[in-house]
């Protein structure tokens, strides 16, 4: 896969107890694989690819759909710890004995049930724009989205303009160029996410926005937190609030982006990204 990019790379499936899951992988056949876990409603043309070919210019990388989502069969399960579960059932089921995880918001919120879950498959962490269970905020999340898709219906656009970047100069930019790099694959593109898929999702994150916080004393792995100053659906003191009762955790917080900031700053976290895998 050493030729291929996100643009081009074909879609796989595996079997996973009998559902077919599929993934994307790229970069070298060898080495601990990085396994990619995505947000809320995402499917793998949601990955941006500057992230993808950036990492996997050094790194097996292996982007996937969950059970339920885009392309993979089933059904998404209502729950953060059933999608962990599921995430772990992918991974065994590709042969592998031991993992990196990069999670995104929903997906960050899964990585930790796998590492909680399933503690020896998992090597290094890194939780992008997500926070821990039980970190509160779930009705203001809510009405926070609710506006953001009102603006992006009344303008006809998406809704990621208005949660993912903040309404600056900037921020403006940084998200034109952000969906830009999406459309760049225009052949062999994943299916839509389903609308059981994205109930079921917004379950998963309020049921354990209401919850009891799980011990994350005991990941003792090396996990590297990152987030923007300006997160609108999971406020930056939420990740630092996370990345602190990690014992092995590093935070670092973009200026002047929101919760698509390690889209908005690729160009720092790519390499950040590298330096904390080979560290």
């Amino acid at each position: 896969m050493r030729n291929m990019t996100w643009k081009n790379v074909p879609t796989r499936t595996v079997d996973v107890g009998g559902v077919a899951f599929a993934y994307r992988e790229l970069g070298p056949d060898s080495g601990v694989p990085v396994i990619l876990l995505h947000h809320l409603m995402a499917v793998l043309d949601d990955w941006d690819p500057r992230i993808i070919d950036g990492i996997a210019a050094q790194r097996r990388v292996i982007a996937f759909d969950n059970r339920g989502v885009g392309a993979s069969g089933g059904s998404v399960p209502d729950t953060i710890e059933a999608m962990g579960r599921d995430a772990i059932a992918f991974i065994r089921a590709l042969g592998f004995k031991q993992v990196d995880l990069l999670g995104f918001s929903l997906g960050g919120g899964v990585a930790q049930m796998v590492a909680l879950q399933a503690p020896d498959l998992v090597r290094r962490m890194i939780l992008a724009g997500t926070g821990p269970k039980g970190g509160g905020g779930i009705d203001e999340i809510n009405r926070v989205a609710a506006l953001a898709y009102l603006k992006a219906a009344l303008t006809w656009s998406d809704p990621r303009n208005f949660l993912f970047f903040p309404r600056t100069p900037e921020g403006k930019r940084a998200a034109k160029d952000y969906f830009a790099r999406l459309k760049e694959r225009t052949e062999g593109r994943d299916k839509p996410i389903s609308l059981q898929a994205r109930r079921a999702q917004l379950q998963a994150i309020k049921t354990a926005g209401l919850s009891a916080p799980d011990d994350l004393s005991v990941i003792k792995q090396p996990v590297f937190v990152a987030n923007g100053d300006r997160d609108l659906m999971v406020a930056s003191s939420l990740s630092a609030d996370m990345a602190r009762r990690l014992p092995n955790a590093r935070l670092t917080i973009y200026p002047d982006s929101g919760h698509g900031g390690v889209f908005q700053h690729y160009r720092a976290f790519v390499p950040a990204v590298l330096d904390f895998l080979a560290d």
